[in-house]
């Protein structure tokens, strides 16, 4: 009879901790940085942005972000701007120009494509995606054609660049995804 009683509640323990979901930790996920784009926003390898010299219509255009975090304008070469944002970066264009190319350079910056984030694990079509202002991580589930057959519905890996290193923690469907974010997909239990 006791051994009976024990299988029996190890079975049903089995069943109902596949029906658990853990704890959401998003403080450190918080602390950098959610919801739509700010104009504080750090620019990295991967973004495009449209820079528009008044006047030089020769030197407007769009640059992407290299892995060095530069982008590489004719007469000036490779100004760094990764890290910065768009006003600083069209500061630094300016003083570059400014030193014999240009008397009183004007310079504006826009960001014309965010870098791309990724998702993994337990949806139909997992890679690299285009970023979307305002989305939410199942925004971007929807985006990889949705969730695969043992998914966990309720909750996901987001794992984001910070000031100091990559950050990631447990978050709800409806938290708010960045460019450059890495979403995984968990397998659920049952």
């Amino acid at each position: 009879m006791n051994r009976r009683a024990l299988l029996t509640g190890l079975a049903t323990t089995l069943a109902l901790g596949g029906c658990f979901r853990p704890e959401y930790r998003t403080a450190l996920l918080d602390e950098i940085g959610t919801g739509s784009i700010s104009p504080a926003y750090p620019l990295a390898a991967g973004d495009r942005l449209r820079v528009i010299v008044f006047g030089q219509d020769n030197l407007s255009n769009i640059y992407a972000v290299d892995g060095a975090g530069r982008i590489a304008l004719p007469l000036i070469g490779a100004v760094r701007v990764a890290g910065g944002t768009t006003a600083q970066a069209a500061r630094a264009i300016e003083a570059r120009l400014r030193d014999g190319f240009v008397r009183e350079p004007h310079v504006t910056v826009e960001v014309d494509v965010y870098r791309p984030f990724f998702i993994l694990g337990e949806v139909t079509t997992s890679g690299q995606y285009p970023y979307v202002n305002g989305m939410t991580v199942e925004t971007a589930v929807a985006i990889a054609a949705g969730f695969g057959p043992r998914a966990a519905r309720d909750y996901a890996v987001l794992t984001r660049e910070g000031p100091a290193g990559l950050v990631a923690g447990i978050v709800p469907m409806t938290y708010p995804v960045r460019p450059g974010d890495t979403i995984v997909v968990k397998e659920r239990w049952f």
